[in-house]
């Protein structure tokens, strides 16, 4: 089975260098799979699952958002911040979670409505990520 390098880069660390079967993230116009032979293209990631299968295995991550980039030899993702399931710190997700669904319910004049949801959306990734490894191990 054909394979291709995935390559996971935030501004701290190098997250993930290896081949993989199968990539599938949340772009800005819905979740999307790249396979090996995938047609060029660059978008934006939203926060969400980022999702790697290789060798009949499934691995899950949690992504903040950041840059997709498919070439014909590798994927690049250039990611605003990126966690294994295994570095996600679930307290302090809920506790990010609890905030932004608070500060939505109140709704305060001065709030920013777009940066509390994309948190919102960054928590509940970390948490569904998390959650996904207390019922089956990655790879």
């Amino acid at each position: 089975m054909a394979t291709v390098r995935l390559d996971i880069v935030t501004a701290e660390r190098e997250v993930f260098s290896e081949e993989v079967d199968e990539v599938v993230v949340w772009g800005t116009e819905g979740q999307m799979g790249i396979l090996p032979h995938h047609a060029s293209l660059m978008t934006m990631l939203r926060p969400g699952e980022l999702l790697i299968k290789r060798g009949g295995g499934e691995e899950y991550l949690a992504i903040t958002g950041g840059f997709l980039e498919v070439r014909p030899d590798k994927i690049i993702i250039l990611a605003d911040a990126c966690e294994r399931a295994e570095e996600v710190d679930i307290e302090r997700a809920e506790a990010a979670k609890r905030r932004a669904e608070e500060t939505l319910r109140e709704r305060p004049p001065d709030i920013d409505t777009i940066a509390v949801e994309a948190a919102l959306r960054r928590s509940l990734a970390r948490l569904k990520v998390a959650e996904r490894r207390r019922r089956r191990p990655a790879l």
